[in-house]
């Protein structure tokens, strides 16, 4: 034990010593880390690398874009871009990339975070879409993905009960297919390990099996999408499909970057609609766009005093591994028809929002008394509006929602640039209890925007070009039961970062959060009484290159946590990094070593990984051992690349790994995956 710690410990030093030169690509990686570590361990982030890659290609062009693409580069606050326009509104077009550093709130940061993504060239213009220019010119990205878990576990044993009933492969075949910003289309097929190849059940080959075409910028048609597709309206609130993301150092991100309709490009099975979508100039500054969906869901079925079957839960997961996974796959299904309005000018949008969702069966909420103004019915009517704007050095942003025949929810807020230096957010949230939305994604403690009110409330802070700070507190509220909350609750939230960027080659961050939530007591009691939980988590850490092919990355972090008058439990993660990329070279990679040692569940710590191109994974570090991984890439060819990942996780003095039908006897899980890559 203590060699490894003080192993660990030379690594760290070793990274703070060291500056040097690091590649470009890394900006998207560092992007990603950031957004990724306040999201759920299974969110799907393509989305979101897929189209920063794109524009690392095809790079906007500064002079003849609009806010709802620079939204799409999601480091870029509103009232940055609403900044941008109005230089460009008063001084002409950019000239020079430089002059970004004259306008408000263009920090060194954000400057060269853009840089690698928008060009000033002219040329960067729509193109006229005809057989010969899309065969010529288009693009076409062919992905092949194959990963499995090495060892085997208890659910693909000739269990009686319940058991996996497909293979312990994994499988993804993604075709992509781009021609300038006029014309986008894709087809998505994926297996999940635990499902059936071909051969199972509902399922035609794939489990599942994603697909869209979309023409974009033609006349007064700017947007239309047959197949499946994405709708960010707004703060989230009335409707939003596929990525979000709130709360982050970032404290810019609980203002949300609402990008209207676009394709669905995911292996994500739940986050989107699926049908055909349109956005229409009818006159100037106003859109419309309607839309019309109807999708078959995976639920957990009962049955009421008629016999009839009825919805208890929508599933979101997208596994269909054991019989009863199966038999709740495209048990229910969505129909969901409406349209958004919106009135827009370089310093204000205004947006209306009102669609139906129907279902094919009768929603019955659960018999817990938390449960109690859950949804219920077929039907449901949703309608909502949206504001943004500009004036000076402030941007005020905000949505209202209404369920007709149930509950109200409303978010406002304002960011505002209180000096060259210093910029604050403020919002305010209040949900009701019986709001109810099937496509609501705004910024919230809980995982669903009901039955909450908060206030927030974040400054970010740049001293001098090398050192920033970010500091957000947050109080939320829940005026309504919870599951495993039997009574009204409250808690509170702060986070603080100070980074030091002396160069373009070196970072260090140190980090602290703390979270205090409220939950039944552990005690055996008569009556559940509510108990405090605080968990505190402290972060040290350090990016740093060596030369113009090595990179290297240290971290230490520490989580405390306790519940009620219960003793505090600790635990920590050390990781080291490295990255092999040569400008040269066709082969690249990074490993990553970590020694973690929590003392319960409670105490766990996730870490985002290191993987193959478009797919992501969050390290769950749990228990006491070691973890390591490792990534390779190869380009086999101008067009061809093939990577390829092995990750281990090493636990101490365990007889088993994991639970239930992911169990798997001894000490060790390790899992493979390989990916190949075509364009052409």
């Amino acid at each position: 034990m203590r060699s490894k710690l003080l192993l660990l410990a030379a690594f760290l030093l070793i990274g703070f010593a060291a500056k040097a030169q690091t590649q470009e690509d890394q900006l998207i990686k560092d992007l990603i880390e950031s957004i990724a570590e306040n999201l759920p361990e299974d969110y799907d982030l393509s989305e979101l690398q897929d189209r920063l890659t794109y524009y690392r290609k095809h790079p906007i062009n500064l002079n003849g874009t609009n806010a709802e693409e620079l939204k799409t580069l999601v480091f870029l606050s509103p009232l940055q871009i609403s900044n941008l326009f109005e230089h460009i509104r008063k001084n002409g077009k950019l000239i020079d990339l430089l002059e970004l550093q004259s306008i408000p709130e263009f920090d060194l940061t954000t400057i060269q975070r853009l840089m690698p993504f928008v060009t000033l060239d002219q040329s960067a213009t729509a193109d006229r879409i005809t057989a010969a220019n899309l065969a010529k010119y288009g693009n076409n990205d062919l992905i092949v993905r194959y990963g499995r878990v090495i060892e085997k576990t208890r659910g693909y044993t000739d269990l009686p009960g319940s058991r996996y009933l497909g293979t312990p492969d994994r499988y993804l075949f993604r075709y992509r297919y781009t021609y300038s910003n006029r014309v986008s289309a894709s087809l998505v097929f994926e297996k999940d390990a635990g499902e059936y190849l071909f051969n199972g059940p509902k399922q035609r080959p794939f489990d599942f099996m994603s697909g869209h075409v979309a023409i974009l910028n033609t006349g007064r048609f700017k947007k239309i999408v047959l197949g499946d597709y994405t709708m960010q309206f707004g703060q989230a609130l009335t409707l939003w499909s596929g990525f979000a993301f709130g709360k982050s150092p970032d404290i810019t991100g609980v203002a949300k970057r609402d990008v209207g309709l676009r394709p669905y490009t995911s292996a994500n099975e739940f986050a989107f609609l699926r049908g055909a979508a349109t956005t229409v100039t009818i006159v100037d500054n106003i859109d419309f766009t309607p839309f019309v969906s109807h999708r078959k869901l995976d639920a957990t079925l009962g049955t009421n005093a008629d016999g009839q079957q009825t919805v208890t839960t929508i599933n979101e997961t997208g596994l269909h591994r054991t019989q009863n996974e199966i038999n709740n796959k495209n048990s229910t299904e969505q129909i969901v028809y409406g349209g958004v309005l919106q009135y827009r000018t370089s310093a204000l949008s205004i947006g209306a929002v009102a669609y139906h969702t129907s279902f094919n069966k009768l929603f019955v909420p659960g018999s817990s008394l938390y449960q109690q103004f859950n949804f219920a019915g077929k039907d449901l009517t949703n309608v909502g509006a949206h504001y943004s704007y500009t004036y000076k050095n402030f941007y005020f942003f905000g949505e209202f929602g209404k369920a007709l025949d149930a509950g109200l929810a409303y978010v406002n807020g304002a960011l505002v640039s209180l000096s060259p230096t210093v910029s604050a957010v403020v919002l305010h949230r209040n949900y009701q209890k019986n709001y109810h939305n099937f496509f609501n994604q705004a910024t919230a403690e809980a995982s669903e925007a009901f039955n909450e009110k908060g206030f927030y409330a974040g400054l970010n802070i740049n001293p001098s070009k090398v050192w920033s700070i970010q500091l957000y507190g947050d109080y939320f509220k829940y005026p309504w039961l919870r599951f495993r909350v039997d009574a009204p609750s409250d808690g509170y939230e702060f986070l603080g970062q100070v980074t030091y960027s002396p160069t373009k080659t070196f970072r260090a961050i140190l980090r602290f959060k703390s979270e205090v939530k409220q939950q039944n007591t552990a005690e055996t009691v008569p009556f559940n009484y509510l108990d405090d939980v605080k968990r505190e988590n402290y972060r040290a850490e350090v990016k740093w290159a060596l030369g113009k092919s090595f990179g290297f990355g240290n971290r230490i972090e520490v989580v405390q946590f306790k519940k009620g008058a219960g003793n505090s439990e600790f635990g920590y993660l050390a990781y080291q990094d490295v990255s092999y990329s040569p400008l040269s070279s066709r082969l690249s990679g990074n490993i990553r070593v970590a020694y973690f040692n929590t003392a319960s569940y409670d105490s766990r710590i996730y870490a985002y990984e290191d993987d193959v191109l478009y797919n992501f994974t969050f390290g769950l570090y749990n228990g006491k051992g070691v973890r390591g991984y490792a990534n390779l890439k190869y380009r086999l060819a101008k067009r061809l690349d093939v990577w390829g990942r092995y990750a281990l996780y090493n636990y101490d003095n365990v007889e088993t790994v994991g639970s239930g039908l992911d169990e798997i006897q001894g000490k060790m899980k390790s899992e493979m995956r390989v990916q190949l890559r075509y364009q052409f």
